[in-house]
């Protein structure tokens, strides 16, 4: 069920991965800048940055039952991949973590059918 309606059903677990993935991919980016060799992850903070607001535009989307949200959502997981792809390369846990969550947004975002 949505937060006032039930309008957002069939689209609810995509929209709690997305508001879970905008969240991590913004802690993931400050936690990038302060790594070292932040130099190096230039584009995965950039990368970082527009999968958040990708999901975040998915969850308005999605909410307000939209006729592009489908289609937002199919851009969306291809963000989300890219994302986890970038992450990807580097060690610390917040990064994995990151990835890991991108992934199952992908898949959630995938999902989301016309």
């Amino acid at each position: 069920m949505g937060i006032l309606t039930n309008s957002t059903l069939k689209s609810q677990t995509c929209i709690d991965a997305c508001n879970q993935c905008a969240q991590a991919c913004y802690e993931c980016f400050q936690a990038c800048l302060n790594e070292s060799d932040v130099d190096k992850r230039i584009k995965c903070i950039s990368t970082l940055t527009e999968c958040a607001m990708m999901c975040q535009m998915s969850t308005a989307l999605m909410s307000m039952n939209a006729q592009s949200s489908m289609q937002h959502c199919q851009l969306c997981s291809i963000i989300c991949d890219k994302c986890a792809q970038e992450c990807d390369m580097f060690k610390e846990q917040h990064c994995q973590k990151c990835s890991e969550i991108c992934k199952k947004c992908s898949i959630e975002c995938k999902n989301m059918k016309m």
